[in-house]
């Protein structure tokens, strides 16, 4: 994919360009981890640190169990 030039704004916000939202799937209010390797800047999607659950969806008591060990673990980490 060729370089594209983007301008920090206000903030410190910058606009991913549409060629690459097209290529990935980014959406609003996701997570992105930033890194740097040398001079470069690297963004990559981020794991919730906590599991999220879809409005409206019934949930079972296996996924609550199941969800609730899971954070009992990393916060005992």
């Amino acid at each position: 994919m060729k370089a594209t030039t983007v301008k920090i704004l206000r903030n410190y916000q910058i606009t991913i360009p549409a060629e690459v939202r097209k290529r990935l799937p980014l959406r609003e209010g996701m997570l992105l981890l930033v890194e740097l390797e040398g001079e470069k800047i690297i963004l990559r999607p981020a794991r919730p640190r906590f599991p999220t659950v879809r409005l409206g969806r019934k949930i079972t008591e296996a996924e609550t169990e199941r969800a609730t060990d899971e954070a009992m673990g990393e916060a005992t980490k």
